[in-house]
């Protein structure tokens, strides 16, 4: 029987009040469904979104094995390893310990690149219960000898599909050699295409499968819309947009490049609304002080790329900007999913000039819906309208709309069109 209250888990009662301190009494459907057969010791194979409240999913079980089975550690070790795609990630995964096991003494690391590595050897000197931490700097600290992982009892790997993407599965299959055969693994994804369930396979022992379809396909509380424009009239637009936003109220813009949001943030702060640009290519100390920044309500813009923003969970923002439409419908998904949150509305705007139709028939086939056309703006184009379905395929067939640039991290490459069946991707 799936509970239906955090109380009905038997979850140790320093979690328990952790929960109560912040208020949380009914578990989300993947919540339910996970933390009973995790409890009894059971791989599992997630297949669930970001925003459906996985990493509870998997801490709240994995705190509480800790709490009734405590253990000496030794120097440079950890129990558990959460493996993270990006920097932010790991930091809310830290984040996510720190709340629920608010009342455990249960000491964690973060170990990600773009900050030295000094305190992150330090942290892990005397060994931690709980090791959160990026592929790359993980390998760099193994094989300086700062870290072994040769004591893991519990295996998360999160966000498998960004992890794939990022280009990080060599590293992944390297660190999963050096764990011990006998573990508990957590796997997740919010996809399961043919490289992912091959991955599972090779990591999993006899896994549980807990599988969340999203409610909506996009935020159902966001109020979303499309301005045709051209290239070259998107700036005024934008700007116009941003005059509309009132005071504290927290505005991201998207742009499809590292060098786009930069030079967006710079033309956006000239023009007198504050704004910074993060993206990949910006230490972790500019990203965490930026986004400090922006979650104290301090910088009114933020622009971004879809890398750096995945993991950006500030429930203030009122208003999502398409400056340059996402090349891959998914990311459409996840980036007006970053408005509307904890119950609260939102509004999310695209600009789509002529050569970004293509990537608008993608969106709208995705969510299964055509998106509201504001043609009230002083630089809507006349004539300009939705590209038809047989165009489309017209221009696939021919080879039509290669070449395009691919997002903040791979410039030149190919315009790759997503395989994902609608409704698999979400905030």
């Amino acid at each position: 029987m799936t509970p239906n209250t955090f109380e009905a888990l038997p979850l140790a009662a320093p979690i328990q009040q952790a929960l109560a301190d912040r208020g949380y009494t009914t578990p989300s459907p993947i919540q339910a469904q996970a933390i009973p057969l995790l409890l009894a010791g059971r791989d599992l194979l997630g297949c669930a979104q970001t925003g459906t409240g996985k990493t509870a999913a998997f801490s709240l079980p994995i705190l509480n094995a800790l709490c009734r089975k405590p253990a000496k550690l030794r120097p440079r070790s950890a129990r558990v390893l959460v493996l993270t795609p990006t920097r932010e990630l790991a930091g809310q995964v830290g984040k996510s310990l720190e709340t629920y096991g608010a009342h455990l003494k249960i000491r964690h690391a973060l170990v990600y690149g773009g900050v030295g590595q000094n305190p992150q050897v330090r942290a892990m000197q005397h060994g931690v219960e709980v090791l959160v931490a990026c592929p790359g700097r993980l390998l760099d600290l193994v094989e300086q000898r700062h870290v072994d992982l040769s004591q893991v009892e519990f295996f998360v790997l999160d966000e498998v599909d960004r992890m794939l993407d990022m280009g990080f599965q060599r590293d992944v299959q390297r660190i999963v050699d050096l764990l011990p055969k006998r573990r508990q693994s957590l796997f997740f994804s919010a996809t399961m295409a043919g490289p992912i369930v091959k991955l599972a396979h090779e990591i999993l022992n006899n896994p549980a499968t807990v599988s969340i379809e999203p409610e909506v396909t996009t935020a159902d509380k966001v109020e979303q819309e499309v301005c045709f424009v051209a290239k070259d009239h998107k700036k005024p637009l934008l700007l116009q947009r941003l005059s509309r936003q009132g005071p504290g109220q927290l505005t991201i813009v998207f742009s499809r490049t590292k060098h786009g949001a930069n030079k967006l943030a710079k033309q956006i702060s000239q023009a007198g609304f504050e704004a910074e640009a993060i993206h990949g290519n910006r230490s972790q100390a500019q990203r965490e002080r930026t986004l400090d920044k922006f979650r104290a309500g301090k910088l009114p813009v933020l622009v971004a790329t879809d890398v750096a923003a995945r993991g950006v969970d500030v429930k203030a923002v009122t208003l999502v900007i398409n400056f340059d439409l996402p090349n891959e419908p998914e990311a459409y998904v996840h980036r007006i999913g970053r408005t509307g949150r904890a119950g609260a509305t939102g509004h999310a705007v695209s600009f789509c000039c002529p050569d970004e139709l293509e990537y608008l028939r993608d969106i709208e086939k995705l969510i299964r819906k055509e998106l509201a056309v504001d043609n009230s703006h002083d630089w809507h184009p006349e004539g300009m309208k939705r590209m038809p379905a047989h165009a489309v395929a017209k221009k696939a067939k021919k080879g039509g709309g290669q070449g395009r640039s691919n997002g903040s991290r791979s410039g030149g490459r190919r315009r790759r069109r997503s395989r994902r069946p609608a409704g698999t991707s979400r905030p």
